[in-house]
């Protein structure tokens, strides 16, 4: 699917943040589920990770970065003056599970894990869908998630309970200055790629489509079902600004809650839990202790019962022939994980 050889500009900034073949053992050993390899390169690095990791929380606020997220919590008391209707509801639906779709599917199981395969073409419709949730490009947040599962709830997970408390888990992390940029030894396998590159520079454009989308649609309706009482403010306040906090906030969830409440079927090294409502609502991740003791498995419900729609939805695609070598557990679940 891809060629072997990076760019020169790839190149060069992963030598520029030094020591790139230690980090990049370590986030190829997360992203496929090599937990001895994982295992050991954290225990390497604990220890001087433990003497300035403190100094590392609450240390200032990236109010650029900061200024998105603030701002969709802040666009979606719009619906106060706006007023509801059904299409604005149906847009609520529909953008919040392409959002969770995207971040799921796309930044977490492909990017992230690489837990599947899929065309050229259709990776970049990911890694649309994915920033469309306006959750930062797709380099961003691989970096950043393949660090977490690189050194799960040790002093170097930057969004770790354990560590730093519940409310930096949830969202602290991400207003920090030091969270700002993404690190390119963790994705070096995605920098080769230009039109990923191309996108995480223009991450604000997914937005954008959709905020664009929704106020084409509300003029529409306003002028052809005027009795419906729907509008391109109504629509963008419901479609775009309440569907993104809420995809924001469950998506923050399984960084906060999935690690601190929850059932453990595996004993895993990391504090990681099944959030059954959690899993509903984004699809299929709440099966947070199941997906890291199989990081690597592109499904994350194990019993019959954990909902796993990501996984219907990536299963339906495969027999459409759009994915394909999707990569599960296998067998090996069998006489490990408690049936609770």
């Amino acid at each position: 699917m891809s060629a072997r050889t990076e760019s020169a500009a790839t190149a060069s900034l992963a030598a520029s943040c030094g020591d790139a073949t230690s980090a990049a053992t370590t986030s190829l050993a997360a992203s496929r589920g090599d937990a001895t390899s994982a295992a050991t390169t954290r225990a390497a690095t604990t220890s001087a990770a433990a003497a300035g990791a403190g100094a590392s929380r609450w240390s200032a606020i990236n109010w650029t970065n900061s200024a998105a997220l603030i701002g969709v919590h802040l666009g979606a008391l719009a619906v106060f003056w706006t007023g509801v209707s059904l299409p604005a509801l149906v847009a609520l639906a529909v953008v919040y599970w392409i959002q969770i779709f995207g971040v799921s599917a796309g930044y977490h199981r492909y990017f992230a894990h690489r837990s599947f395969r899929t065309s050229r073409a259709f990776q970049f419709v990911l890694a649309y869908l994915g920033a469309a949730a306006a959750q930062m490009g797709p380099l961003w947040w691989t970096s950043y998630h393949r660090r977490h599962h690189a050194h799960a709830d040790d002093p170097r997970d930057v969004h770790s309970p354990r560590q730093s408390g519940l409310l930096w888990a949830h969202v602290g992390w991400v207003l920090d200055a030091n969270s700002a940029q993404m690190d390119p030894r963790y994705v070096r396998d995605w920098l080769r790629y230009p039109e990923l590159r191309w996108l995480e520079r223009r991450r604000w454009l997914p937005p954008l489509t959709v905020i664009g989308a929704l106020a084409a649609a509300g003029a529409l309706l306003e002028r052809a079902r005027p009795e419906w009482g729907a509008g391109p403010l109504q629509l963008v306040a419901w479609g775009f600004f309440v569907a993104t906090s809420l995809c924001y906030q469950v998506t923050f969830c399984v960084n906060s809650i999935s690690h601190r409440f929850g059932r453990r079927r595996f004993e895993t090294a990391d504090d990681s839990r099944n959030v059954a409502w959690l899993a509903l609502l984004t699809n299929g991740e709440g099966w947070h202790n199941n997906h890291h003791r199989f990081p690597s498995s592109e499904k994350h419900g194990v019993a019959w019962w954990e909902v796993d729609v990501t996984h219907y939805l990536l299963r339906g695609l495969s027999m459409l022939g759009v994915v394909w070598s999707i990569r599960t557990h296998g067998q090996r679940v069998d006489g490990e994980g408690k049936a609770r």
